[in-house]
């Protein structure tokens, strides 16, 4: 066997010596898995953003990234005695193999809502397999972490699937105007209450992203392309202000707004 290490042997034994108390880097050392798991979801948008952008060497970078935070997880598992990253590795294998029955075992061809029912039942029997006191609710696999947008999507997906939905594009619009009315109510009241307006817009939130659902659009990449055009636009206002020698804090709403529409008609062209 050569002496030269693989590539995985190579990424672990930085990792080791990363964390290393003595001769390691302070900030890798005093980790843990609570203070990793916030830089987990970041580098995930990380890599998102790259993959939108269309940089194939930036999604190289951030999916290094993302790689990364696993070597992490494996080497603090492997240090407390739960889990490495062979041991991580294996358990994605059989879970793989076991969730594609149609692949690897009977070899038969499913169409996508065939594909859909066969997953969750696979999921559904491992939750069953892991503990007795097992949360039967449709929602029950869906973490409480999740990105707000994308979980609220998600549940409205699962109910969906048992009929609790509505059927006509309609009713999902009307949705909309009810919620709007209802956060206008609150704002308008005599006193205002904070708690209650949060509730109706969060009601309205929850409402457009149903909208999103039903006309097959992804509520998550919609917002973030929603905003990514929003900022493009922004930073030529603030171009055209800064280039007048003008600050834009000291320019009348009006005149912010003239300039907005000539940028949204110059980024059309």
């Amino acid at each position: 066997m050569s002496d030269k290490l693989t590539v995985s042997e190579h990424l672990r034994s930085i990792m080791r010596q990363l964390r290393d108390p003595e001769n390691g880097c302070p900030w890798d050392s005093k980790q843990t898995f609570s203070s990793i798991a916030p830089h987990t979801i970041e580098e995930a948008y990380e890599v998102a953003d790259a993959i939108h952008n269309g940089d194939m060497h930036d999604v190289k970078d951030e999916v290094a990234d993302l790689l990364f935070q696993v070597i992490f997880y494996a080497q603090l598992g492997q240090e407390q005695g739960h889990f490495d990253f062979d041991s991580i590795a294996e358990h994605l294998c059989e879970k793989l193999i076991r969730r594609h029955p149609h692949v690897f075992a009977e070899k038969v061809e499913l169409t996508a809502e065939q594909l859909d029912a066969q997953w969750q039942a696979i999921k559904f029997q491992e939750r069953l397999n892991k503990t007795p006191a097992l949360d039967t609710s449709i929602l029950a696999n869906i973490p409480s972490g999740m990105a707000p947008l994308k979980r609220a999507q998600k549940i409205q997906q699962q109910c969906a699937k048992v009929g609790f939905d509505w059927t006509e594009l309609g009713g999902v619009v009307d949705k909309i105007y009810e919620e709007v009315d209802e956060v206008l109510a609150e704002v308008k009241a005599v006193e205002v209450d904070v708690q209650a307006v949060e509730e109706e817009v969060g009601d309205l939130l929850f409402a457009a992203v149903n909208l999103a659902r039903h006309t097959h659009v992804d509520a998550d990449s919609a917002l973030q392309k929603a905003t990514i055009k929003f900022e493009k636009r922004f930073r030529l206002l603030e171009r055209h202000f800064v280039d007048s020698g003008r600050n834009l804090a000291d320019c009348s709403v009006r005149e912010m707004e003239e300039v907005w529409q000539q940028v949204k008609k110059q980024l059309k062209t």
